[in-house]
């Protein structure tokens, strides 16, 4: 450098300083000193509001209504209405028992062969609306055929005490999952390096996802990973993100179609982005999300994208094998790199089973678990559990080779079918609007004219049990094959319209129980009053009525 430019430098530097220090003057060092703490101290701050898992409005939120209800009138409030929130659910979630006891200790001596078995019968006389009878929304996805019951049978008493943990000791079921994973690769439209676990559920199966993405995201240096979603998305995500500590960047939904806004994608990905996530299709509305475009922004940015298929992972394939319009979901889309299907739903399987699939080993590999320290030897599992039940991973197995692609596709195109005979008849009535195209399995809908809560009481009253929607207010109905038996879409609508017509007629009358709740905590804006009457559901579900004990029961 030039010693004329140095010295020029130099210059420039001492008339700052000489030009600060005059400004400085006057002022108390001790001031000064206290300033600049202040102001470092708010900027790392700051700083680490930027960075936390959580938003600063949603911790402004929780913070503001926090300390509202350290109020002693607002706190009062409060717990006088949890206390009835908590009374009408105990009612609700006791009211079938009509046993008179509960078992709370161990028996003196073990109970008989017999004795169980009158027991456990009359446990299943408790059950609530037949799902057999297609009154109730999803939950159980198979018609139970007497011909797979009798096969499962024999499949679970064969695998009943079987762990897959011990590969070399249970080799049968170590080749089963493979097998099943392979089947799934395959329906997926996987290349031969497509590869992944099962699961207990599709809950799990999006953990574990979101699990590899945020491993892979610390691996590149990214300190605090986001993820994108949908506002559609299952909750699962949130409690993955809650669980891992992963920031959710949420996408509204397209107001018309009820799929993620692209834009709104397209804005959210930034430096510490770790996975897009899209819905094929989602639980809310039932629709699929423009898995394409959204494959070509992961290709664009780099980004992971992820597909849950959790409810049409086994119903899509089979309808586009049955000549039904289905856009592209899976492997076939070069951005998506893993997908989230539930066997335990339209793959007829009996419950607690999920698959988790990848494109690539090198997205799988961060989803394993080893602890090559430990000194019980070397520790490595594929998922979260160690020890796990290879009776699932049977009874899965059976039931994919039980249906065979030709029955698959006959019933989910019965489930398609099913599912747009109840739109179409929704369509008329003019009281109704539906969110999205409803075409696939699931029908959603709302209404501008009557309250959608007191349609949903009135219709569990007439035994349908449907599933509330909030964030708009809805009410939807997923499609299983109890559904598609003869003459249940009838009568679900017709119930429907005499529903409509009732509410119509008395429009000032009230929604009652669950979904007077529904409708109320909807309009709560502090959300931790919500969590407290979750919370109170949960309790009440472990809960054995003292009133009810009778010695050892």
């Amino acid at each position: 450098m030039p010693s004329d430019l140095i010295q020029q430098t130099q210059t420039a530097i001492a008339l700052a300083r000489a030009l600060i220090n005059n400004k400085l003057e006057s002022i108390d060092p001790l001031k000064l000193v206290a300033t600049t703490v202040a102001a470092t101290y708010l900027f790392c701050y700051l700083r680490y509001l930027q960075k936390s898992d959580k938003t600063l409005t949603a911790r402004f939120k929780n913070a503001l209504f926090y300390y509202l209800r350290k109020v002693p009138y607002v706190r009062r409030k409060v717990d006088e209405e949890v206390e009835k929130v908590k009374g009408d659910l105990h009612h609700s979630i006791h009211a079938s028992d009509k046993s008179g006891h509960f078992f709370v200790s161990l028996p003196q001596h073990g109970l008989s062969k017999d004795e169980l078995i009158q027991t456990a019968k009359q446990y299943e006389d408790m059950e609530g609306p037949q799902y057999l009878e297609g009154r109730v929304s999803g939950a159980v996805f198979s018609d139970e055929p007497d011909d797979q019951r009798e096969l499962l049978k024999e499949v679970f008493g064969m695998y009943a005490w079987s762990n897959p943990l011990w590969p070399k000791v249970f080799p049968g079921c170590r080749k089963m999952e493979a097998e099943v994973i392979r089947m799934c690769c395959d329906l997926f439209r996987g290349g031969p390096k497509a590869c992944g676990t099962m699961s207990t559920g599709g809950s799990m199966s999006i953990l574990l996802a979101c699990l590899a993405y945020r491993n892979r995201a610390l691996e590149r240096g990214i300190e605090f990973p986001e993820m994108i979603l949908p506002t559609s998305a299952h909750a699962a995500f949130t409690k993955a993100a809650e669980l891992f500590r992963i920031k959710i960047v949420w996408a509204k939904l397209d107001p018309v179609t009820y799929q993620v806004d692209l834009k709104a994608v397209r804005r959210a990905i930034g430096s510490r982005t770790a996975m897009i996530v899209a819905s094929a299709p989602n639980f809310p509305y039932g629709t699929t999300d423009d898995i394409v475009a959204i494959g070509k922004l992961g290709l664009d940015y780099k980004v992971p994208v992820h597909i849950d298929a959790c409810l049409g992972g086994f119903i899509l394939p089979f309808a586009r094998l049955s000549g039904y319009h289905v856009p592209p979901f899976d492997f076939s889309v070069k951005g998506v790199t893993s997908i989230t299907a539930d066997t335990h739903k339209y793959g007829l399987t009996p419950k607690g089973s999920s698959v988790i699939v990848y494109r690539d080993p090198q997205y799988l590999h961060y989803q394993y678990f080893c602890d090559p320290d430990w000194q019980g030897g070397i520790y490595a599992s594929a998922t979260f559990e160690g020890s796990r039940s290879g009776a699932n991973i049977a009874l899965c197995w059976a039931t994919m080779l039980f249906h065979g692609t030709d029955n698959y596709m006959k019933t989910s195109s019965a489930v398609v079918e099913t599912t747009r005979k109840i739109r179409d008849g929704i369509k008329k009535i003019p009281a109704l609007r539906l969110f999205g195209s409803s075409d696939t399995c699931i029908v959603s809908f709302t209404s501008d004219k009557i309250d959608i809560h007191r349609l949903h009481d009135l219709m569990g009253k007439r035994g349908w049990q449907l599933a509330n929607l909030q964030f708009p207010s809805g009410v939807h109905i997923m499609v299983t094959l109890n559904q598609t038996k003869p003459g249940v879409a009838d009568a679900f609508i017709a119930d429907i319209h005499g529903v409509v017509e009732e509410i119509l007629a008395s429009p000032k009358a009230q929604a009652e129980g669950p979904a007077a709740l529904y409708g109320m905590a909807q309009k709560l804006p502090d959300r931790s009053i919500v969590k407290e009457f979750a919370y109170a559901y949960l309790d009440e579900c472990y809960s054995t009525p003292t009133a009810m004990h009778n010695g050892t029961h």
